[in-house]
């Protein structure tokens, strides 16, 4: 277990720069010599802000220094999904037809995090328009773990500059899986809020009712202290929740006598790989110990029918979110998200009122099975890391694409509950398992408190990949 400086959680690293035993431009400067020498393989940078990033580090440094310590985030190296505006610098989304766009402002989350005191390394790379498939134009991420695999779509440098050591902590975004897909697929934690709980404002959408913005990180404790930095209420996304924000780490270290945790054995083992669904139930017999009380469901009976009206609804709402660029600019983009694209085109209003109906009656059930619970696991993703082609990354969408394939991640996305991902073993490959954890609305401290207990007891998330 590589215990080297860039492997720190943020915790670990806040402490030392707190306690002024390691400087922020020096931890700065160290993530941008690393990722200078490992970013060429890794490709999980669509732009590094190197300047931006010293002088972030050279003020914080001066301000702890002086006294002034704005919190765990103050001094650390970040980065974020290329999603999100950050003033100055381009923001393109994975997309082609992007490449010259320059915000003149900062997304709420940048801003945040900035006032947080965090510093900015860059924006990763992304598959195109957040959805499938990427953008000839531009690079793909490998996955740290195993070249020529999947590195997860769509937040994958978020994901492969975690694992790897080049960044403490990234942003990533969810609209069917996308915060959780690479979280699960390189080994590291991803924390999904409840829809609206992180505001959206400055981030280019995929489909609004479904997108969420949220941390990918190497702990628990570290996803809640960045999801503490950008929560909260914004004027300027109407759709942001008003909720007061709590302390995220105010159940770190409490463990989990007594939550009540959800199980349903025949939803994670049907159509799953037999070492990632024994992995699961490993993971839950672990929780068991750890005092939990766990208690047996069953997941909605039409959830087949359910995931079916996710692609009317995300290319419809796709459609919407790129009329400034498609029709007019179609051949710009990739095939795999134009393919997305011309789907959205083909829906009627009767498909999407069909749909919509469909998402409600899943909401509605998935409410219903969480009443008797605090929170639910299965896995976090239907595989683990696979191999890939250029064909694939590059090419169409796949005929025989099947939304079942989205059955862990969908539903929640609809019902805009929050998810917590955590490294949960290893596959009969040596590539990472994830067990994930769903809680209530605005439950994401819940989710936090049972992340760290599950890592206290477990060695999963301090495992990292070789060569990096």
């Amino acid at each position: 277990m590589d215990e080297s400086l860039h492997f720190k959680t943020i915790t670990e690293l806040a402490g030392l720069i707190r306690s002024k035993k390691l400087s922020p431009v020096e931890a700065t400067r160290a993530q941008l010599e690393r990722i200078e020498k490992l970013d060429g393989r890794l490709r999980a940078y669509a732009t590094v802000t190197a300047d931006l990033a010293m002088d972030q580090a050279r003020r914080a440094e001066r301000e702890i220094t002086g006294g002034r310590h704005r919190g765990p985030l103050h001094g650390v190296p970040v980065a974020v999904k290329d999603l999100c505006f950050t003033r100055g610098v381009r923001t393109m989304g994975g997309s082609a037809v992007m490449m010259d766009h320059v915000p003149d402002h900062d997304s709420t989350v940048v801003a945040r995090l900035a006032d947080a005191g965090a510093v900015l390394l860059g924006k990763l790379n992304l598959t195109e328009g957040a959805m499938g498939g990427y953008n000839p134009k531009l690079k793909a991420p490998e996955n740290p773990w195993k070249e020529s695999h999947w590195p997860g779509a769509s937040s994958s440098g978020s994901g492969a500059a975690t694992a790897a050591g080049l960044a403490y902590g990234t942003l990533g975004s969810d609209t069917g899986g996308s915060i959780r897909h690479p979280s699960a697929v390189c080994g590291v934690v991803g924390l999904k809020p409840t829809w609206g709980r992180v505001s959206r404002y400055g981030v280019l959408a995929l489909a609004e009712s479904q997108d969420h913005v949220g941390p990918i990180t190497r702990s628990s404790a570290d996803a809640g202290i960045i999801l503490q930095a950008i929560a909260g209420a914004d004027p300027n996304d109407p759709t942001s929740l008003p909720d007061s924000v709590p302390d995220m780490l105010a159940g770190v270290g409490r463990g989990v006598s007594g939550v009540r945790i959800g199980f349903d054995e025949e939803f994670t083992a049907v159509d799953m790989a037999p070492d990632f669904a024994k992995a699961v139930v490993q993971g839950v017999e672990v929780m068991r110990k750890l005092g939990a009380r766990i208690v047996p469901v069953k997941m909605p009976r039409r959830l087949r029918e359910y995931v079916q009206a996710w692609p009317v609804i995300c290319t419809a709402e796709a459609l919407a979110a790129h009329s400034p660029y498609y029709p007019g600019r179609a051949a710009e983009y990739g095939p795999w998200f134009r393919g997305w694209l011309e789907r959205g085109a083909a829906v009627t209003g009767a498909d999407y009122a069909r749909a919509n109906n469909l998402r409600a009656a899943c909401t509605g059930e998935l409410r219903a099975m969480m009443r008797a619970l605090d929170v639910f696991a299965c896995p976090s993703t239907a595989r683990a890391a696979y191999p890939v082609t250029p064909a694939i990354l590059f090419g169409p969408i796949p005929p025989d694409r099947d939304p079942w394939q989205s059955r862990y991640t969908v539903p929640f996305n609809f019902a805009g509950l929050p998810t917590i991902s955590v490294p949960c073993g290893l596959s009969d490959e040596g590539l990472p398992l994830s067990l994930q954890f769903v809680g209530g609305p605005l439950s994401e401290d819940l989710l936090v408190r049972v992340g760290d207990a599950y890592e206290r007891a477990t060695e999963w998330h301090r495992l990292h990949p070789a060569g990096w």
